[in-house]
């Protein structure tokens, strides 16, 4: 049995918003109004260009953002799901579909020796320049008007499951795990016997419940289960794999 994994990254993997972890490493750890008011819903990630410029217009270097990325704290359970994962790569594959970025991710998990658990990472790219100062760009232009104009999360998890198909790999499930808004969108494209995951009490699980409660409403076809830590869907996707072999024997 072939698994596809995939998992958002805040408020997910790690029990918190990386984009606004980083704020810690400023000397007041706050932002001033002008920066916080230049928000725009839809547009985050712009917005983090602008926080990461400030940052960098305070003289914080890249080794001391780096330091207190890797502060924030893994949701329970997390880092041992990960881990199970590592170790079993020969059934599983595993990406991590993101708002937040490149830069981030990489950071958190490879200070934590989880980056071998994750295949791929889709997220906005980030790179420092030249002078110390972080840029954050858009992963990519869509149409979908349910998603940020960044990222469409179904986009990439269709493009990447096309491909792998196109390259021989037909994954027997596809397990979503996420906790936001920006999570619905993408499980739409999951199959019957696929699974989405959302986190209790978060945004992902309202939502599905509400869609679940209309009548006739058969945009999300796959099994829903709800968890509350890493532990939980550890022991969920081991039932599933000894179920797995059973069938098979």
């Amino acid at each position: 049995m072939t698994i596809l994994m995939v998992f958002d990254f805040d408020h997910t993997v790690v029990d918190n918003n990386s984009d606004t972890w980083v704020i810690k490493c400023l000397p007041g750890q706050t932002l001033p109004d002008s920066v916080k008011s230049s928000y725009k819903k839809g547009h985050w990630t712009e917005y983090m260009g602008r926080v990461m410029n400030y940052v960098g217009d305070q003289g914080v270097s890249p080794d001391r953002i780096q330091g207190v990325m890797e502060t924030i704290p893994f949701t329970a359970g997390m880092t041992d799901l990960l881990t199970f994962i590592s170790e079993n790569k020969s059934t599983i594959d595993c990406i991590v579909i993101s708002d937040s970025n490149t830069v981030f991710i990489d950071w958190i998990l490879t200070a934590a020796g989880l980056r071998t658990a994750v295949d791929q990472v889709f997220t906005n790219p980030a790179r420092f320049d030249e002078s110390g100062h972080m840029e954050v760009q858009c992963y990519h232009s869509h149409d979908c008007n349910k998603c940020p104009v960044n990222l469409c999360k179904r986009k990439v998890l269709e493009l990447y499951l096309s491909e792998k198909t196109e390259g021989g790999t037909a994954y027997e499930q596809v397990v979503y795990v996420g906790d936001g808004g920006n999570d619905l969108c993408p499980t739409a494209c999951l199959r019957g016997h696929d699974v989405v995951m959302p986190r209790r009490g978060y945004t992902l699980e309202k939502l599905l419940a509400k869609l679940k409660a209309q009548e006739g409403d058969a945009s999300v076809r796959a099994e829903v289960f709800v968890w509350s830590s890493g532990s939980d869907i550890l022991q969920e996707l081991k039932t599933r794999m000894q179920s797995a072999l059973q069938t098979v024997e």
